[in-house]
């Protein structure tokens, strides 16, 4: 594969943004675009405030940033881009709008990876003329320090699109996987969507509240899911016998749990009833301190992971 050291990024929110930072702490050139008159100082700002978790991560290094650059246009933006993230909103007709603009000013090799979470591959492919250079490059919210990105293609999807994408996500400290049939909310938002739904329902049902909900998870499985995923870890839960042991031994169990899950629905009341849980765990915290707490977290949690996978 050739080196990629120009990239674009179409829509320059939180996620367009956070890309830029990545993008650019590995020393590639980012040519950014987005329609709000204050993206520039926006995304600087953006970019500034992660550099420093960036450092401490080893994504980025003192010395080596690429060049940030922004365009009036998309068009003009994907010029001399090998790699273009796309990530305007989630209406499709947008992203077939700026699909069209994009297309005939592309490098011929260049791989198109959309950050969609919502919206279907096959969907977002009828905006173009050629789709065999679009794929999905699904990451997950801020892109620049979780590590995950879920790739998918199709039959339309050109042979080495996939493998372009994933050899350049690597490059840039992303841990990716592959999708191998196109559902609804890709892999790991259906896995996070199964467990909200049961978290609500417990709060719902009166069974707990929404902060010891929250607590159940961090303090107890989510700790072991930062590690290994629920496969590998129940692999590990019923001593040598491994996972076939674990089936043997608690199928009944996981049988009458599942069968008593929660098939819940958000109402208005319910969405009121989660916010005031949630201001109430939040205990006067502002949002930007539970950011910088989360973020903190994370960091530490990525950091010893990468100590003990070397």
């Amino acid at each position: 594969m050739t080196e990629i050291t120009t990239t674009a990024v179409l829509g320059a929110g939180v996620i367009g943004a956070s890309w830029t930072a990545l993008f650019a702490a590995a020393g590639m050139d980012v040519r950014v675009f987005d329609v709000s008159p204050t993206a520039e100082k926006d995304v600087n700002a953006y970019v500034a405030n992660a550099w420093p978790t960036l450092l401490e991560l080893g994504l980025a290094q003192e010395g080596r940033k690429g060049n940030i650059s922004f365009h009036a246009s998309a068009a003009d933006a994907v010029t001399s881009a090998q790699f273009v993230q796309e990530n305007v909103p989630e209406q499709i007709e947008l992203k077939h709008k700026i699909f069209a603009e994009i297309e005939d000013h592309l490098l011929p090799q260049a791989v198109v990876s959309s950050s969609a979470s919502g919206l279907m591959v096959r969907e977002m492919q009828e905006g173009w003329k050629n789709p065999g250079r679009f794929i999905l490059g699904h990451p997950f919210n801020p892109p620049h320090l979780i590590p995950l990105v879920e790739l998918l293609g199709n039959e339309k999807t050109e042979e080495d699109a996939l493998e372009v994408a994933e050899a350049f996500f690597k490059a840039v400290g992303k841990v990716t996987i592959r999708v191998r049939r196109e559902v609804p909310g890709h892999v790991a938002n259906r896995l996070q969507a199964a467990l909200w739904r049961e978290a609500i329902h417990l709060v719902e049902s009166g069974v707990a509240s929404v902060e010891d909900v929250d607590k159940a998870v961090w303090a107890g499985p989510g700790l072991r899911w930062a590690a290994m995923g629920p496969h590998m870890l129940f692999n590990l839960g019923a001593g040598p016998g491994g996972m076939e042991e674990f089936c043997n031994r608690y199928t009944p169990s996981f049988h009458r749990w599942w069968d008593d899950l929660g098939d819940t629905r958000l109402s208005e009341d319910l969405a009121k009833d989660l916010a005031t849980g949630v201001a109430e765990e939040a205990g006067g915290q502002s949002l930007s301190d539970l950011a910088e707490e989360r973020d903190a977290l994370i960091t530490g949690m990525i950091k010893a992971n990468a100590q003990v996978r070397k």
